[in-house]
């Protein structure tokens, strides 16, 4: 229910895409970008200077810390109790989700090895590319493919953790257990992912030569673009056909979808974690990575530059401080939005335990539903006040600060109203859905098809109009200050509307990445035959 958000996201970077291939119209990509050195802005906190680079340094002390979280929460589920049926389903699960993922290693292989070769021919053969910059072109896409690839078997491996020890949990009669535990194995998924990626594209900017960043960072956004095209797709198309097929034994044999005499339960069981778990969360990695390269490339285009009288375009003298200073606001409020998630994280789950902890049952949707909610303000706050401290007024006049604060705040609201939008349309609860059961027992399938048509065009009205009116928010508040420091101020806010859609990204990831281990507790229930 919560997965439109990513598409929200891919929206406002397609339409970013599609805007800044016409502002450079010389025949020039980011392989052509000399990055600023991002010690040219020097900001001054309670009597000291510090400059861009010593800021990302210790943003790389923070992922690596988000990074520790993320394995706490991975060795920590393993450690938790669980029945030896249990385990033993479990692990026949992970037997058959690794042989899928080896699978899709061999065809990223096979991939990759084509992919290189368009790569050496375009650079090397057609653009006369220095071999040294084709060569890190390669390098960083094969280091690219291997995120997306890694992230994604450590989604597999602690889902499958998760879901026997959910499974047990559940044994006891309390409600709050079977409901925090997926959450935490998604959360260790989500912090771990968001950290790893910051932590490369950091290493780029701060100890990559400037004139080498622009390869690694076209090389890194290939590379993990073709992982996670791969690990998306087959694993949607993989998580339906063994989904279906399960339900067809159902029906055709009348053999429960998760019993064990049903021989395609446990390919519906990988089909959860490779459609929910490992094609998300390689295709998170991607977002994340690919829309901060368009925002440092639109930054080098954009930032302080002007339109000469013959049309042409010319840099001012300030530039260089200029994109150096916006990209390193940029990083920093990414930095900060892993300490924001795991802090709303833990405020949420203290008090979800006091208000459910004893309770035998509850709607979970209300603790994922106040995570997102209080993830999304407590992030709206550190961006008006990290953008208040780092585009000061005497430097960019008083509205600047908080007009980008609204803009990327569009973003981040959107990853807590789109949810809401979804459930008026696909909750238990939701008028829409008791339509479509209504039909079902009136008139039978045909009559329950066209019931859910309907409900869906509703639903995809409704959230394209919430797309469209955050994003016409952001073109307007666009308008004026943030004109007179860069050209095309709209563009570069629409990337910023999914810039603050995917500061989210550690919460995102862990709600989506809930659905595959509940569903496969289930089913470890019952197969576990206890």
């Amino acid at each position: 229910m919560f997965n439109n958000r990513a598409n929200f996201s891919k929206v406002a970077m397609a339409t970013v895409a599609v805007l800044l291939s016409a502002i450079n119209n010389a025949w020039a990509s980011e392989l052509d970008l000399i990055i600023p050195s991002l010690a040219e802005a020097t900001y001054n906190f309670m009597g000291y200077s510090i400059n861009g680079n010593q800021l990302l340094i210790g943003g790389m002390a923070v992922c690596l810390i988000g990074m520790i979280f993320g394995l706490c929460e991975f060795f920590s589920i393993k450690k938790l109790p669980a029945h030896e049926s249990m385990l033993k389903v479990s692990e026949t699960i992970y037997a058959t989700c690794t042989t899928y993922m080896k699978q899709q290693a061999k065809l990223l292989l096979l991939l990759e090895l084509f992919i290189g070769g368009c790569i050496v021919y375009y650079f090397a053969g057609l653009n006369n590319t220095p071999l040294d910059k084709v060569c890190y072109i390669l390098l960083w896409s094969v280091l690219g493919i291997m995120g997306s690839f890694c992230v994604a078997w450590f989604g597999m491996r602690i889902n499958t953790y998760a879901n026997s020890r959910t499974s047990f949990a559940s044994l006891r009669g309390k409600a709050f257990p079977v409901m925090n535990l997926p959450l935490r194995s998604g959360m260790s998924i989500g912090v771990l992912l968001i950290c790893v990626e910051l932590l490369v594209m950091l290493l780029i900017l701060v100890y990559v030569p400037r004139d080498l960043a622009g390869a690694c960072f076209i090389g890194f956004a290939i590379g993990e673009s073709l992982g996670a095209s791969v690990l998306r797709i087959c694993g949607g198309i993989f998580t339906k056909i063994a989904d279906i097929g399960a339900d067809l034994m159902k029906i055709i044999f009348k053999i429960n979808e998760d019993d064990a005499r049903n021989p395609g339960v446990i390919a519906d069981c990988v089909g959860d974690n490779a459609g929910d778990s490992s094609g998300p969360t390689a295709d998170g990695f991607e977002t994340y990575g690919v829309t901060g390269v368009a925002l440092i490339s639109f930054i080098v285009l954009a930032a302080g530059m002007h339109t000469t009288q013959d049309g042409g375009i010319a840099a001012y003298l300030y530039a260089p401080e200029l994109q150096a200073r916006l990209i390193t606001w940029i990083f920093v409020m990414r930095i900060l939005m892993i300490i924001t998630s795991i802090f709303s994280y833990a405020l949420n789950g203290f008090c979800a335990k006091k208000i459910f902890g004893k309770v035998k049952t509850f709607d979970f949707e209300k603790p994922l539903t106040s995570l997102i909610w209080l993830t999304s303000l407590i992030s709206i706050a550190v961006t008006f006040a990290v953008s208040y401290f780092m585009l000061p007024a005497d430097q960019f006049g008083h509205n600047l600060w908080w007009k980008m604060s609204v803009i990327i705040s569009c973003g981040t609201l959107a990853a807590a109203i789109i949810p809401e939008f979804t459930k008026i349309f696909t909750s238990s609860k939701s008028k829409h859905v008791q339509e479509v059961v209504n039909a079902s027992r009136e008139a039978g399938a045909s009559l329950n098809i066209l019931s859910g048509i309907v409900s869906g065009n509703f639903s995809g009205f409704w959230q394209g109009l919430v797309m469209a009116g955050l994003m016409a928010v952001a073109y307007i508040t666009s308008r004026g200050e943030l004109g007179q420091i860069m050209i095309y101020p709209t563009v570069f806010a629409f990337g910023l509307v999914a810039f603050g859609m995917l500061g989210m990204g550690p919460v995102t990831i862990a709600v989506d990445s809930y659905g595959p281990v509940t569903d496969n507790a289930e089913s470890v229930f019952e197969l576990s035959q206890i």
